[in-house]
């Protein structure tokens, strides 16, 4: 059986930065957790920040990449450099993914952590533009399988394919 990294704000824990879960908008989760195949994590948490928290954005101009390659950084409203802590939790995500054997990750999209196609755009106004986060960055370059909750279906399909005898 397949397990699949997920983001635990998306399994109902109280881990975002303003300390509530993250509705998933699928049932899926709910019968992938009853077969055992969920593997939490709030990357943020386990690179050591609290929750709460204050909001944090990659800065303007910078991406995922170039945050993980020390070319751009991760910082609150007020400018307080985040960066490490959201280092530490990528590394985290990537080991936990390694030792438990997860190729598939079930992430929340606009996070600065798990964005899978979208992150805020470093302005704290509410707008995203295109891109990643630099958990979803950092698991793709081992060769994971990256999905935002609101592709849960297709992460569903693909299991159902490769799950198949003789695939």
């Amino acid at each position: 059986m397949m397990r699949i990294l997920v983001s635990a704000c998306l399994l109902g824990r109280p881990v975002r930065y303003d300390g509530r879960a993250k509705d998933p908008g699928t049932d899926l989760l709910d019968r992938w957790q009853a077969e055992g195949r969920l593997v939490p994590l709030c990357p943020e948490m386990a690179g050591g920040l609290p929750v709460p928290r204050p909001p944090a954005e990659i800065e303007p101009g910078a991406t995922a990449d170039g945050v993980l390659t020390g070319r751009g950084s991760i910082r609150t409203a007020t400018g307080e450099d985040l960066t490490a802590a959201f280092l530490a939790g990528a590394a985290a995500a990537v080991r936990l993914a390694r030792a438990t054997g997860c190729r598939h990750a079930l992430l929340t999209e606009g996070s600065p952590s798990c964005g899978v196609r979208r992150v805020h755009a470093g302005r704290f106004d509410g707008r995203t533009i295109p891109g990643q986060g630099v958990v979803a960055a950092a698991l793709r370059a081992e060769g994971i399988a990256v999905y935002s909750q609101s592709e849960a279906a297709d992460l569903a399909h693909m299991l159902a394919l490769a799950e198949k005898p003789g695939f």
